[in-house]
């Protein structure tokens, strides 16, 4: 497959704040550079931000497995409680639906709404073809116990 860009968000497994990386040949770059400051991002604090991001490629990567595994066994227990987890897990994103295959969007809303309001767990849901997915993404600020918890308020919210 032939690409002539790669993007890496910081803020995501990496626990930066803020922050990207784009690579691309040079007038890529520069229209990248240009978009940018159209929609706002001529800062001025810009090598804090960038401070921040070097931290996280300095210190974080080696334990992104940590994520990985923690999705992996999240996906497992879904599985095992009778989620649909249509795609393998190879990072820290994990793809489900709930159980019994297609669900209304009112169950949908009833599912993240009790997650949110009974467990403090955030769920989101629309993220494939017809809205049948919902996203979780497991980061450095969630710990074994808060996976648990997040398991185990969506096994208790299945409408």
């Amino acid at each position: 497959a032939k690409m002539d860009s790669i993007s890496v968000c910081l803020s995501k497994g990496l626990g930066a704040p803020a922050g990207s990386v784009l690579v691309g040949n040079h007038d890529l770059i520069e229209l990248a550079k240009r978009a940018r400051k159209r929609c706002g991002g001529g800062m001025r604090q810009a090598g804090v931000i960038a401070a921040m991001g070097l931290y996280a490629l300095e210190n974080n990567i080696d334990r992104l497995r940590e994520d990985h595994d923690k999705a992996k066994y999240l996906a497992g227990e879904l599985l095992r409680h009778g989620f649909n987890v249509p795609r393998k897990v190879d990072t820290n994103i994990v793809y489900f639906g709930l159980p019994g295959g297609s669900s209304s969007a009112a169950q949908k809303e009833e599912f993240s709404a009790k997650a949110q309001k009974d467990f403090q767990v955030l769920i989101t849901g629309g993220y494939s073809k017809g809205g049948e997915l919902f996203r979780a993404v497991l980061h450095k600020d969630v710990d074994d116990a808060g996976v648990q918890r997040a398991v185990d308020a969506m096994v208790q919210c299945v409408p």
